[in-house]
């Protein structure tokens, strides 16, 4: 059983500032590691002898002469420890080594206390580093079946009539007597050898058991907000912003390098910043029946990673390192890098467009990518240079519309732009359109998309602050031209490229996207007002799918759980009793103002309440899924909590009609495809001065439309702000 339709990415979240303890926002996904077990790429043998995960699988593929290890306990105030290893390699390009959480490695890889108490003393003197708190980080908690039980009731209350929801809870009142005790206990114990018992799961059934093509159904992206300041739309600019923009790119993957980007926290609690190791030199490697993931990113500590840029133009493939001599490339030099790869393709006819297979159906694409290796093994070297490479830089000749209050033609083709200039499975995909504006385009499996919202927030601000230009030094080294890399391709390669993008074009065609700002007010107002800014718009649009559709919308929102180690989310589900009550009097003539507030304002403190729950590990959604899975994995009978009609009707199993994300309180929009047929992507970032959504929808669903939908909700937030003006009962 899957808890979420194979076909539907995760909604992302991204915070954008400090909360405070009421509110963790944050995305979803995964890069786990527990247990360890040796899993190669089906497709090759890598001489360079990459890091796979598979779910929270984590293997460095290494000859054990080749390197060594050295070990660390740490021992935090909860009088718990965790064993780490930390492995260095030799070689070149050998992947970031990642700990393996809450496995015991015996007494050989334990530190002795003085060891501890010297690491300790060593962060005390020394300025905070990126990682280092992730030993100290407290293990995800396995939730009270009974609290789970009883917020799931709740949550189905809105989508039942009395009949159903009686019978609903007969179910649930058997199971927690009867089979959900024993899987429990079964959860319980698996808790006990992982430090985050859901990670391995939740990669899995979420990312990497998908089979549906990942680039548009799975994958983030957003438009950068540059347009807003210094760089609005210009032809003739793509190659001097991009050098730029990547310079500043490269700066913050130095950070990273150096652990010298801050560490997250809540108050003085430090957050999980695993994920940041994902942004750069990281690639999604396609699977007969399921996925892994391939991570070279190495700390300056650790050892050697990967420098080198892939750049896609027009069907073809170059690299180039960004460091020469030991120092980061200029903005010019890397301008003359870009300028050299754009007259070739310009002056030269297009290349086959091998990165289109990324669009196909995962099943399809690790095929077809086993075939590509077997015409010739220079082949496979090519796709590991792409792979490990920092990011994929994406020379795109679209020049897309896009203004401060409309960024909607410019999200879509981000989204679902040209194919040969993507590579759909990288971390990172970083497109610079004709016209000199920018976007990203992100697998969703190795990290949740608050970690991109990071560095393109960092880049805009340094654009920004340098008002738009270079301004270091304009000198240019004699440099290496960059290495066009040339795939072997015959008959068969170009069918199933052409296949690719033929069945890619056809679901573009289908989607409906748009990406509009509110601007008569915004945070500061809601502020004024005492209401919490997320939950005003989640509010509002509740009330916008009330009124255009005649019923509550079940509804998907990302909490938090970054207080725990390799935390990602969890599920908050907006579509509250009280809410569908304040909904309900909205559209009664007969209900009065003061009682609409009043109404209001509890469905206000409900969501809140929910927020602060699920950010801090009682949730019920994701416990859910673990005794689901406990289930399957016990060769059990799907229990019938799982199969009852209100599970799926309330957006159980991934059936949430709604599926959105705060994208956080800085100028960065995200966007993504809703989670079911006959639902919604909806998207929004928070400023003072106004609110940014973005809303998706199928074409061929007749009873959805992200324009009716975007306009009830700016509709509702008038509303809302009309009945604040009320005076208090």
């Amino acid at each position: 059983m899957h808890w979420r339709r194979k076909w539907q990415p995760t909604p992302v979240f991204l915070p954008g500032e400090s909360q405070g303890r009421e509110a963790w926002w944050a995305d979803v996904s995964v890069v786990s590691q527990s247990r360890t077990r040796l899993k190669r790429l089906s497709s090759s043998s890598s001489s360079s002898n990459p890091s796979v995960f598979t779910g929270s699988v984590h293997t460095p593929v290494v000859p054990e002469q080749n390197c060594y290890s050295k070990h660390l306990a740490v021992l935090n105030n909860s009088s718990w420890f965790t064993a780490a290893i930390l492995i260095y390699w030799r070689r070149k390009w050998h992947p970031t080594p990642v700990l393996l959480p809450g496995k015991s490695h015996g007494r050989r890889s334990l530190c002795s206390y003085c060891d501890c108490i010297m690491e300790n003393q060593l962060a005390k003197s020394t300025e905070e580093r990126t990682f280092q708190y992730q030993d100290s980080l407290p293990s995800l908690p396995v939730p009270s079946l009974e609290e789970s039980l009883k917020k799931y009731l709740e949550s189905v209350k809105p989508f039942a009539n009395e009949e159903e929801y009686k019978n609903t809870e007969a179910i649930v009142w058997k199971f927690q007597n009867g089979i959900g005790e024993k899987l429990q206990q079964k959860l319980l114990q698996r808790a006990k050898g992982r430090r985050n018992w859901l990670e391995e799961w939740w990669l899995n059934v979420a990312y990497l058991d998908v089979r549906i093509p990942s680039q548009l159904n799975v994958n983030f992206g957003g438009p950068a907000s540059h347009i807003e300041h210094y760089w609005p739309p210009k032809e003739g600019t793509q190659l001097e912003r991009g050098s730029i923009s990547l310079w500043h790119n490269l700066n913050y993957w130095q950070l990273l390098r150096k652990e010298k980007l801050a560490v997250e926290k809540v108050g003085n609690t430090p957050l999980d910043m695993n994920q940041f190791r994902m942004l750069f030199s990281t690639c999604k490697i396609p699977g007969i029946t399921r996925d892994s993931i391939i991570n070279y990113f190495r700390t300056e500590s650790e050892g050697h990673s990967p420098s080198h840029l892939a750049v896609l133009c027009r069907g073809r493939v170059f690299v180039f390192d960004v460091m020469h001599e030991g120092y980061l490339m200029t903005a010019p030099e890397i301008q003359r890098q870009l300028t050299y790869i754009q007259k070739k393709c310009h002056s030269e006819p297009d290349g086959p467009g091998v990165a289109a297979l990324t669009t196909e159906e995962r099943t399809r694409w690790a095929k077809a990518r086993e075939y590509l290796i077997s015409l010739n093994p220079e082949n496979l070297t090519i796709l590991e240079k792409i792979q490990s490479s920092l990011l994929v830089f994406c020379l795109d000749d679209d020049s897309p519309h896009v203004t401060p209050e409309d960024y909607s033609q410019v999200s879509a083709k981000i989204l679902n732009g040209d194919p040969t200039v993507r590579w759909g499975d990288k971390s990172y995909n970083l497109i610079a359109f004709s016209n000199g504006v920018f976007g990203s385009n992100c697998d969703h499996a190795p990290f949740d998309a608050m970690v991109l919202v990071k560095v393109c927030y960092y880049v805009d601000e340094n654009i920004l602050e340098n008002e738009g230009r270079w301004k270091g030094s304009e000198k240019v080294r004699d440099i290496p031209v960059p290495e066009e890399l040339v795939f072997t391709v015959d008959e068969k390669v170009l069918n199933d490229i052409n296949q690719a993008k033929a069945q890619y074009f056809k679901q573009v065609s289908d989607l409906q996207l748009v990406v509009y700002a509110f601007t008569s007010f915004g945070k500061k107002l809601t502020k004024e007002k005492q209401l919490h800014p997320d939950t005003f718009i989640q509010l509002a649009l509740q009330l916008a799918y009330y009124r255009l559709h005649g019923r509550p919308g079940c509804c998907y929102e990302t909490a938090m759980t970054r207080l725990f180690y390799h935390g990602r989310t969890e599920t908050v589900r907006p579509c509250t009793v009280e809410a569908v009550n304040w909904c309900q009097s909205m559209q009664n003539p007969s209900t009065s103002l003061l009682e609409r507030k009043h109404m209001m304002l509890e469905a206000f403190a409900k969501h809140n309440k929910m927020m602060k729950d699920c950010s801090t590990g009682k949730g019920f959604d994701r416990h859910l899924l673990g005794l689901s899975l406990i289930a399957k994995e016990e060769g059990l009978p799907v229990p019938e909590l799982f199969t009852d009609p209100l599970f799926s009707r309330s957006g159980g199993g991934g059936n949430f009609v709604l599926s959105t994300s705060l994208v956080g309180y800085l100028r960065v929009q995200g966007v993504t495809v809703p989670m079911v047929h006959n639902g919604y992507g909806f998207f929004y970032h928070i400023r003072d001065d106004r609110f940014v959504v973005s809303c998706s929808a199928w074409k061929s669903c007749p009873e959805t439309d992200a324009e009716k939908l975007v306009q009830q909700v700016f509709h509702a937030f008038c509303d809302m702000m009309q009945l604040m003006e009320m005076p208090h009962l």
